[in-house]
């Protein structure tokens, strides 16, 4: 054998043996998600890898039990109809008030359309620029993913949007048919705005074009084509939300009368009528007068239906609006 060879063999034979010292050393593959155990997943992250973990106990609310937001609740059930049943919906932007059911219409709708395939990833704000590796995972599945990105929103400075912003739409690949993302924000357009950025705007004619900070940050809101916008409840409202929340825990209708002095009073020393502070009320309430704690709204563990499965497990109502 020939120098060149036999120092081209000593070279892979050294390269082999170094590949085998540090391939213990790299992290694993991530594992495939097991799709069957659930209707609703977490991504984690461990050791650098991210993974799809199951959601084995999932709250038992139904779109009947949010209260006084029908016109909200009717314009994404419409949407999440349509994208269930193959045809063309869009992303959702829901924002605004606080404990107004943003988050709690997701869960909702996850109990409503589990049957008929559809599936919730929630990702937090910290893992968006994972989000590429998410939706190669539900490449080529025959369900209907919505990744669910919850309390949204970015300091400025912050790149994680531009990963978000990809996925949305701002890549040359097109997006997945089978995937849209649901994300619920207090800010409309997800960043902070501030008085100097209105100094970039310039008047052309009779048009006012706003300046580069500005559209940089309204860039991402507008990839969402649906926005749902939440507002506070007033003293009517809240009181109904508390009413359903006090039958729903079995109080007689002469006791949820009785009870409208200690909810206004609970909601002043809150400074909030959210329907989250109803139903927190309506917990305490019940509790307190029936001497134990009322079982619902329980939560129950949920298995994932087939996609073709013929009806879906009925939930009794129960979870924080």
């Amino acid at each position: 054998m020939s120098d060149p060879f036999r120092q081209l063999a000593s070279f892979l034979a050294r390269a082999e043996q170094l590949l085998e010292r540090i391939e213990p050393l790299l992290p694993p593959a991530s594992p495939l998600p097991e799709w069957h155990l659930a209707s609703a997943f977490r991504w984690r992250t461990r050791r650098g890898v991210g993974y799809l973990q199951p959601i084995a106990r999932l709250p038992a609310i139904r779109l009947a039990d949010l209260q006084d937001i029908d016109e909200q609740k009717a314009r994404i059930d419409t949407n999440t109809r349509h994208f269930v049943a193959g045809q063309p919906a869009n992303n959702v932007l829901l924002t605004g008030a606080r404990g107004s059911g943003k988050s709690s219409l997701i869960k909702a709708l996850l109990n409503e359309y589990a049957a008929n395939g559809l599936r919730v990833i929630e990702v937090e704000k910290g893992d968006l620029t994972d989000l590429p590796d998410i939706v190669e995972l539900t490449e080529g599945r025959p369900e209907r993913f919505i990744i669910f990105c919850d309390d949204l929103s970015f300091d400025a400075g912050d790149a994680r949007y531009k990963a978000l912003k990809v996925v949305l739409d701002g890549s040359l690949a097109a997006p997945p048919e089978n995937v849209l993302i649901y994300a619920t924000s207090n800010r409309r357009h997800l960043m902070p705005e501030y008085f100097a950025e209105n100094l970039e705007s310039r008047r052309v004619g009779e048009e006012i074009h706003p300046g580069e900070a500005i559209e940089e940050k309204i860039s991402l809101s507008e990839r969402f084509g649906l926005w749902i916008s939440f507002y506070p409840f007033d003293q009517d409202a809240y009181l109904n939300i508390v009413a359903h929340w006090l039958k729903a825990f079995g109080c007689r209708h002469d006791d949820i009368a009785a009870a409208e002095r200690d909810a206004l009073n609970w909601a002043l020393e809150r400074g909030s009528r959210s329907g989250r502070v109803a139903w927190q009320f309506a917990r305490d309430w019940a509790g307190r007068h029936s001497g134990v704690l009322p079982v619902r709204p329980r939560r129950q563990r949920t298995k994932a239906a087939p996609t073709d499965a013929a009806s879906a497990t009925r939930k009794r109502p129960g979870n924080a609006p």
